[in-house]
């Protein structure tokens, strides 16, 4: 197919497929414009449980990255991690990851631009940016909207899930890439 097909054939998708729902609706006899509001309805609360945590989570991130811990931190830690092979570059990342995408998106592009995407640093970087998970944001996402308290074990494992991710990043890179 050339460009011009493709493009042809993405254009009637969504009218085929709306047109579908509709057909069905009717065949089945159901309010179609009923279930439409009250799926509507459904996404407007599930966005009002959701923005409260958010608002939280935006303030934290911003007060934890303003009050220079990240930085305390990698400096910190960075002698035990050095030891285990782990890039000190990398550090600011691994902190910042579980806290906010778009932080760790920033500290990412630096590590890339300081080092360069080929370098020990960019590439665990890399793994670390595809393999890890902003854990806080979604715990608070998700728990948040389906109002559970009591988030028991899952802060933890989740963490302890980012900790394999960040650890394993550097020794892979090292056994494939080096």
């Amino acid at each position: 197919m050339s460009g011009k097909e493709e493009n042809a054939l993405g254009d009637y998708i969504v009218p085929v497929l709306t047109a579908a729902v509709f057909i069905c609706g009717l065949v089945k006899k159901t309010d179609i414009f009923g279930e439409f509001t009250s799926g509507a309805m459904e996404g407007l609360q599930t966005t009002a449980d959701i923005v409260p945590p958010l608002i939280l989570l935006v303030t934290a991130v911003g007060m934890f990255r303003a009050s220079g811990l990240p930085d305390f931190l990698s400096e910190l830690m960075s002698p035990l991690l050095s030891a285990v092979g782990f890039p000190a570059e990398c550090l600011p990342l691994a902190i910042i990851r579980p806290v906010s995408g778009s932080g760790a998106a920033a500290v990412f592009e630096s590590i890339l631009r300081e080092n360069h995407p080929d370098s020990f640093a960019g590439r665990v970087a890399s793994v670390i940016s595809g393999s890890t998970e902003t854990t806080f944001y979604t715990v608070a996402v998700y728990y948040g909207s389906l109002k559970i308290k009591n988030s028991r074990h899952t802060l933890a494992a989740s963490l302890s899930g980012d900790i394999t991710g960040f650890l394993v990043s550097a020794i892979a890179v090292r056994l494939f890439m080096y």
